[in-house]
């Protein structure tokens, strides 16, 4: 016990589990070459680094990850960010789905990954798993929710976040009583007599941390505490998802606890959150603060120079690592690592992913023989409402924007989607082209 009387929490004794996720089809085409955890974010990370951080943060040092979709990328990222001294019990690990004796098949939802790995985790020695979305943007301290789940003595804990009527009808509202105990769990509830039903007595906020005194719903984050033998117990079937089967099953037969938390959380499922999430991380007071050093957000060491700026014109915007921008105008924009952008050019609300390498004087030389320009973009361009992906090859001149084009198409030099236009990783997108 604690001087103030509250149990202490062992934090060597929690696994983590972060779900990698499936095809990540709702972000294609950033998913075309990569699992959804490794797809860049805010300039120089990516979308993994922010669950691993929480965990690191938190205390929490032994970390699996489990994935099955383009994971060679990801694979290279945690093995050059992730390094614990050999005197550390710490790790950042890769499951990726295989092919057994007992079972040939891919993971078919997230407790089916958990399940099928459930035998790797037991071998350790923990008391309770963690298990966290690899595709979420949020800070949070896990301590505050292990501690609530072990002095409540709840099998399981669920994260939940209180959010208003038009957002509730897109997530999983879950019930509570006044103890936190959770009661009941709908998907996406639309009707609006099931809403009010749902709806968090304004009487209990003060009890359960809550600010303010709107109509609140309690959504599902996706982040669960279980007890050991619980996740034993709970997995020795054929229930293929938790947030569809596994834990509406077990509200009814365990105790399943809500921990409240109140911040910014966004899950990234589609384009046009990341695209938002993306821009929102360039204004003056965004809501995910990536300056916050008392829980900083770890990435992979690259070493780069510190960017050069000739004579450009850059109004919030977020610019890494090792790029080169000339006379150009940026504005509420990203550029990502080692990005070059030519003069004249403007770029308004562009999450530009950077380049992975330089291009050397020959390549350039050689691929403007053959009419393709160089890596980044080039001069004299006029760029709007535009995901650029890595590597991608923008000549000189060229307009980009979504004005006039349907929310999504397909089309062999872009894609739109979300009303975003998006240029493939290593996309080539001739001089003078008009999009």
């Amino acid at each position: 016990m604690s001087q103030f009387g509250r149990q202490t929490l062992n934090t060597s004794k929690v696994l983590c589990v972060i779900m990698g996720g499936g095809q990540g089809s709702r972000l294609f085409p950033l998913t075309k070459d990569r699992s959804k955890p490794a797809v860049p974010l805010a300039g120089k990370y990516r979308l993994v680094d922010i669950p691993i951080s929480n965990c690191i943060n938190s205390g929490f040092r032994r970390i699996y990850i489990l994935t099955q979709f383009n994971s060679a990328s990801l694979h290279r990222h945690i093995s050059q960010s992730y390094k614990f001294d050999q005197f550390s019990s710490g790790f950042v690990e890769m499951l990726a789905a295989q092919q057994t004796f007992t079972d040939a098949s891919w993971y078919e939802g997230t407790a089916d990954a958990v399940r099928k790995n459930l035998t790797h985790f037991l071998n350790h020695d923990f008391d309770h798993l963690l298990i966290l979305s690899g595709d979420q943007l949020y800070r949070m301290d896990f301590r505050p929710l292990a501690t609530q789940h072990k002095e409540t003595g709840a099998d399981i804990t669920i994260a939940t976040i209180p959010v208003v009527r038009a957002e509730a009808q897109s997530l999983g509202i879950l019930q509570s009583n006044e103890e936190r105990r959770i009661t009941r769990f709908v998907e996406k509830p639309k009707d609006p007599a099931v809403l009010d039903s749902l709806r968090l007595p304004t009487a209990w906020h003060a009890k359960l941390g809550i600010e303010g005194e709107q109509e609140f719903f309690l959504a599902s984050m996706g982040i669960y505490v279980f007890n050991r033998e619980v996740i034993r117990a709970l997995l020795d079937n054929t229930l293929t998802d938790f947030g569809k089967h596994v834990i509406p099953r077990a509200i009814d037969t365990h105790q399943v606890c809500s921990h409240v938390f109140q911040g910014y959380w966004e899950d990234i499922g589609t384009i046009r959150s990341y695209f938002e999430a993306n821009l929102d991380v360039a204004s003056e007071l965004p809501r995910f603060n990536f300056f916050d050093m008392g829980s900083p957000i770890f990435s992979r060491p690259r070493f780069l120079p510190g960017s050069k700026i000739n004579g450009a014109l850059i109004d919030h915007a977020v610019v890494a690592d090792g790029c080169i921008i000339n006379q150009a105008k940026i504005t509420q924009t990203i550029v990502g690592l080692r990005m070059l952008v030519g003069a004249g050019t403007e770029l308004k609300r562009v999450v530009a992913l950077g380049c992975d390498y330089y291009e050397s004087l020959e390549s350039i030389n050689e691929h403007e023989r053959a009419g393709r320009p160089r890596i980044g973009i080039g001069a004299g361009c006029r760029i709007e409402n535009a995901i650029i992906d890595k590597n991608a090859r923008v000549g000189n001149h060229v307009v980009i924007s979504p004005a006039g084009k349907p929310e999504n198409l397909d089309h062999p030099l872009y894609y739109v989607r979300d009303g975003v236009v998006i240029i493939a990783k290593n996309g080539i997108i001739p001089h003078g082209t008009v999009i």
